[in-house]
Parts: structure tokens; sequence; C-alpha cells
């Protein structure tokens, strides 16, 4: 049986500023895209999510709005703002360089 893997420190920002490219999600279903997109290989952990939910809002990166859930409850809904799509190419672009310099060092002999 495999271990999820919690969402390695410095990428969680990136991966909820690509999730909400999709549409507008409250906090639950941010996770669960995450968990269903990389294939149950990645979870994260409420803890982790909302103080980051937070931090994004006050970047002015995300906006929330209070609306009705599926299941018939109040749940507050984050969408990606103008800056919030620039600020996801800055977040890909140092991601792609960093996982580019891993995989050298991890493709040295």
């Amino acid at each position: 049986m495999q271990k999820k893997t919690d969402v390695l420190q410095g990428t969680l920002d990136l991966l909820i500023l690509k999730t909400l490219t999709l549409e507008p999600m409250h906090g639950w279903a941010i996770t669960q895209r995450i968990q269903q997109i990389s294939r149950n290989e990645l979870q994260v952990q409420q803890g982790s999510l909302y103080p980051a939910l937070h931090r994004l809002e006050h970047e002015g990166w995300i906006e929330a709005e209070w609306h009705t859930s599926e299941k018939g409850r109040q749940a507050k809904y984050y969408r990606l703002t103008r800056s919030g799509r620039k600020q996801l190419e800055v977040e890909t672009a140092n991601w792609d360089r960093v996982s580019e310099a891993i995989a050298r060092i991890l493709q040295t002999a």
C-alpha cells in the first residue's frame, strides 16, 4: 500500500493557484482536486491549506465569496485574480527552474 505524500513545502501556493484556474472552489474541493489530479499521490492537510488560502487572499492573488455548496452548506469559494494569474506564471517558472536543477543533480553519476 502506497503512502500519500504531503505537499512539499513551498509548492502549496503554486498548486492552489493552478487548481483555481479551473473554476472557483471552496477549500475542501481544492484539496480533493489536488489529490485527484495527482492520482492520490499528494494530500493537502487542512492545517496547511487554510493558512495558505488566507495568505494568498492577503496578497491579492485570490478573492473569496460565500456561496452555498453542492451539499447545501455555506462555504467560502476562492477564485484567482488577475494578479494571481501573473503570480502563477512566476511560481511556475520558479518551479521549472528548481525542478530542472534537481533533475540534473539526480542524473549525475
